[in-house]
């Protein structure tokens, strides 16, 4: 039996989804980019492609990480540890398909399709009202005037609805 492709379950890149600052929405496009090709390729060929989204969600992550850090954000803030969250399972998932569960990066991806969604609306959103209040270049990941943010003073999530 052939591996099939999953192109049904892609994620449409639109404007819904974009957070209003240039850079977070560049990544979030090559995020949705590449979660797509993992659909849209059958399974026996996609651990080589799960390996680079893998490390493109590691620097995605950690670029939001280093933004929330540099705007006043402690390190153990709820964003961060939601993204620690979705690293894990996607080790793990590595894990498990090189143990032979063929098909275990196409369900992540579709979940990361479902779950992508509501947390760039949420807390990415909410991260980029942040940085744009506090005057964070993200191009530049420089403060306009770094007196207006308090180191480790915030733990929520960046969203608009956690401080």
């Amino acid at each position: 039996m052939e591996a099939t492709a999953h192109p049904t379950s892609a994620l449409e890149w639109s404007p819904a989804l974009c957070v209003g600052d240039h850079r977070m929405d560049n990544t979030h496009a090559e995020f949705v980019d590449q979660l797509n090709q993992l659909l849209a390729t059958p399974t026996d060929q996609q651990l080589p492609l799960y390996q680079a989204f893998l490390a493109h969600t590691v620097e995605h992550f950690a670029q939001e990480e280093r933004w929330m850090l540099a705007t006043g954000f402690s390190a153990d803030n709820c964003h961060a540890a939601h993204h620690a969250t979705i690293l894990e399972t996607m080790r793990a998932v590595e894990t498990h398909f090189e143990q032979g569960d063929t098909e275990i990066i196409t369900r992540l991806a579709e979940a990361l399709a479902e779950w992508f969604p509501q947390h760039a609306a949420s807390m990415d959103v909410g991260l980029a009202l942040h940085l744009q209040s506090v005057g964070f270049n993200t191009q530049t990941e420089t403060l306009v005037d770094p007196s207006v943010v308090r180191p480790a003073s915030m733990s929520g999530c960046g969203s608009v609805s956690c401080s």
